[in-house]
């Protein structure tokens, strides 16, 4: 896929989760589906019919088994943070209708215990996770990714 062919491909929307635990931990999940180190805050699409709040909670739950009732919603980003694939990757992503996706993140308090977070989900996306200090987030993610998570640490900040 060439820049042109890529630049004409819509963002897909979707969400992110800055997962906080009492300490002011961040969640990280290593990607399942890599070999190499791939962590990531969970995050994902939004179905038709959802809004952005609603997709973030699913998709927590779904990713890490953490159930609404657990977190609380502290802030939301004003708008959307936008990252681009690797060219190279676009065609295997998401059927290649996609040249990234366009975020709302959301920052959530966990108010549960370590044994309440379940990555042994229906479809599991980590194989292992772990909390991180903010400050070592961004090093740990996906080189394409970095700027959204330096973006999020910023919008956040005041409250981490």
């Amino acid at each position: 896929m060439t820049p042109q062919e890529a630049a004409k491909l819509p963002y897909r929307p979707a969400v992110g989760v800055m997962l906080v635990n009492r300490e002011g931990k961040v969640f990280a999940g290593q990607r399942i589906d890599s070999s190499e180190p791939a962590w990531q805050m969970p995050q994902g699409g939004i179905d038709e019919g959802e809004d952005p709040r609603q997709a973030a909670l699913r998709e927590l739950e779904e990713e890490t088994g953490v159930t609404p009732d657990l977190v609380t919603v502290e802030a939301e980003t004003p708008g959307w943070l936008t990252y681009d694939l690797p060219l190279e990757i676009i065609p295997r992503v998401w059927h290649g209708r996609y040249r990234g996706q366009k975020q709302r993140w959301f920052l959530m308090r966990f108010h549960g215990t370590d044994d309440q977070i379940r990555i042994d989900t229906a479809h599991p996306e980590f194989s292992r996770w772990t909390w991180l200090e903010p400050s070592e987030l961004v090093e740990r993610i996906v080189p394409f990714k970095r700027e959204v998570y330096a973006r999020v640490l910023d919008e956040f900040a005041d409250r981490l």
